[in-house]
């Protein structure tokens, strides 16, 4: 179970065949790596679902490889085309989760299985695709920090923010540990194992699919700012699209200057004394910080926690051009929203 959704597994996979399991998708939420936050955010969780398997459908019809096997609807495995309703039941191939050794002494991990297994695993990164560079984008403080440069990212000049980038900044991070931490692409390819013909497949398959995400989304005014991937390659050594995307929760939608996401809940949350306690304890106590936060978040105003659920359904109903939910326009209740972020 993780704080937004669970996985129930149907088969488990084997050495040499895929298994089969289901998302259930919660209207759990989790913001600042806290874990599930007090508030439920109604049908938020059935909106991520349906939104992603329009896009998993769209990536059918480009002939690209995913997990994706449909949505439970009436008790029975759909796809898109074929829903009448919505729903949070996701029916996916189970690929195997091959997990690096922890060394607990010097904190590092070491993932040599992937040097031997070929077949059938999930990729351990997250891949960033950036259209554009918000002014509180990670990408300066790491330049900042010294961390990267911005020729790591392929560039010729320092960036700056509001830039737009095509085709988009690729970043990447670990999967798998305790807290993901940016890697350097062939860091990413030396600990995952996979071969220079993977990798630019990889590579290529992130520019296709962010295109498909962003046309769809300027087709209702949405902008892309930026998203994740994840990999997997099956039991016949295909790469394939895994776990979920082109979501609210996924990527970084942005309508007429606001952010449609759980991003206005950290906007709010950002101004309470839990997260002014959180932050520095995480500054303080490092991997195990949460246990040493003493208050408890609070939870939304009625009116916001109902206006961000109507937020995520909207979003679900315009780009899939399907009304799945009795909701105003995204623009409307954007308007509304925007009331309370003063």
């Amino acid at each position: 179970m993780g704080s937004v959704k669970e996985i129930e597994i149907i088969k488990e996979p084997e050495i040499e065949k895929e298994g089969e399991g289901q998302f259930i998708f919660s209207d759990r939420y989790s913001v600042f790596d806290w874990g599930e936050m007090p508030d439920h955010i109604e049908k938020k969780g059935a909106a991520l679902c349906t939104l992603s398997s329009y896009f998993f459908h769209l990536l059918e019809k480009n002939s690209i490889k995913t997990h994706f096997l449909g949505l439970i609807e009436d008790g029975k495995i759909k796809k898109f085309s074929e829903l009448n309703s919505y729903s949070n039941i996701m029916r996916v191939k189970m690929l195997r989760v091959l997990r690096p050794q922890y060394n607990e002494t010097n904190n590092t991990y070491n993932y040599n299985i992937y040097k031997t297994e070929k077949k059938n695993f999930l990729i351990p990164l997250e891949i960033i695709y950036r259209n554009s560079l918000t002014e509180g984008s990670s990408i300066f403080k790491r330049i900042k920090n010294g961390e990267i440069t911005y020729k790591d990212l392929g560039l010729d000049h320092e960036p700056i923010p509001g830039e737009k980038f095509n085709p988009p900044l690729l970043d990447v991070s670990t999967k798998l540990e305790h807290t993901d931490r940016y890697l350097t692409w062939p860091q990413a390819q030396n600990i995952s194992g996979l071969s220079d013909e993977n990798m630019k497949k990889v590579k290529d398959l992130i520019q296709i699919i962010n295109k498909i995400i962003t046309q769809e989304c300027n087709k209702v005014g949405i902008e892309n700012i930026d998203g994740k991937f994840e990999f997997g390659i099956d039991a016949n050594g295909n790469i394939i699209v895994v776990d979920v995307l082109g979501t609210p929760d996924e990527c970084r939608f942005i309508m007429d200057g606001f952010h449609i996401s759980k991003e206005f809940a950290r906007i709010w949350y950002r101004k309470t004394e839990w997260f002014k306690e959180l932050e520095i304890v995480k500054k303080e106590k490092g991997r195990n910080w949460k246990e040493y936060v003493k208050s408890k978040p609070d939870k939304l105003p009625l009116e916001i926690k109902n206006l961000i659920s109507q937020m995520y359904m909207a979003v679900t109903n315009e780009i899939t051009g399907k009304k799945f939910f009795d909701v105003p326009k995204l623009k409307t209740i954007i308007a509304n929203l925007k009331k309370y972020a003063i």
